[in-house]
């Protein structure tokens, strides 16, 4: 798995995911675009992308897409539609673009992670996550928050884990 991090510049959602879909279709690979306000860090969509293969495995997806089905897991929700919130949007985006390959096709995948790198302007937005934004859409409260010795980051990895649970 790749990350590609950087700052999405989207006048036409629809062409940019269309663009995202054509260099996946090229290689082979998944690529699903995140707005890198929602993700606490690489092991955030490192698990995401293990849970979604593990689901998909059992036949326990709920998305037909494997992209799809990661973003589930990253946004710990069964809701497509609410999962979407952390996707990508039209305007300047902080971004961060798992690209990925169920059998670890490192050279496709690499191959891939260099055009997605195309498509935006370089900024380091892994690991710059808006901590108000992110309690708020996990919902992690302040009293959670003050009740754990875990870390943000933490509970975000328990929500994302425990979508498992909740099937």
């Amino acid at each position: 798995m790749r990350v590609v991090d950087g700052v999405a510049d989207v006048d036409d959602i629809d062409a940019f995911l269309a663009r995202l879909d054509e260099v996946a279709a090229d290689h082979g690979v998944t690529v699903q675009a995140f707005d890198a306000r929602y993700v606490v860090g690489r092991d955030h969509l490192e698990r995401a992308v293990e849970l979604a293969d593990r689901a998909i495995a059992r036949g326990e997806n709920v998305a037909r897409e494997r992209g799809v089905e990661i973003l589930l897991y990253a946004a710990g929700r069964r809701q497509i539609d609410d999962a979407l919130t952390m996707g990508v949007r039209e305007g300047r985006t902080p971004t961060v673009v798992v690209v990925s390959d169920a059998e670890s096709d490192e050279t496709a995948v690499a191959a891939a992670a260099s055009a997605v790198g195309g498509l935006l302007d370089p900024a380091a937005t892994l690991d710059d996550y808006d901590a108000d934004r992110v309690r708020a859409f996990f919902d992690v409260t302040e009293a959670e928050l003050d009740a754990t010795d875990g870390s943000l980051v933490d509970l975000v990895a328990e929500r994302v884990a425990l979508l498992d649970v909740e099937k």
